[in-house]
């Protein structure tokens, strides 16, 4: 599986950012987002079912941040909004295990995307 990001930036609070990710090779049924912030352990930021369509969401994130797919171009999007200077971090996309109602990152991730977020 690869798995190509893009989207970070920097950005002043507040503010949104929307990343993408296309995958290929091997699909997954589920693709999302971890997280690393300098000096932190890496964070599950989100990940959905493209079966279904169920999203999830670490709860740092919820209510700000909106995971998408389309699956005919194998890409899943973040729309992140309402940043914080504690979103700062480098954003991968992965491939996560989805077992009962929870989630966990699993198999593969791409290259990151940086995100900061300062005025």
């Amino acid at each position: 599986v690869q798995l190509q990001a893009s989207g970070g930036g920097l950005v002043q609070p507040g503010g949104s950012l929307r990343l993408s990710c296309t995958a290929s090779g091997e699909i997954y049924t589920a693709i999302g987002w971890l997280r690393q912030a300098p000096g932190k352990e890496r964070e599950g930021v989100s990940c959905i079912n493209s079966r279904d369509g169920r999203a999830y969401y670490g709860d740092s994130v919820k209510g700000r941040f909106t995971i998408s797919r389309d699956n005919a171009k194998n890409t899943v999007y973040l729309q992140m909004n309402s940043l914080k200077p504690e979103d700062t971090a480098v954003y991968y996309c992965a491939t996560f295990m989805i077992v009962g109602g929870s989630w966990s990152p699993y198999g593969y991730w791409g290259q990151g995307t940086l995100v900061t977020v300062s005025s």
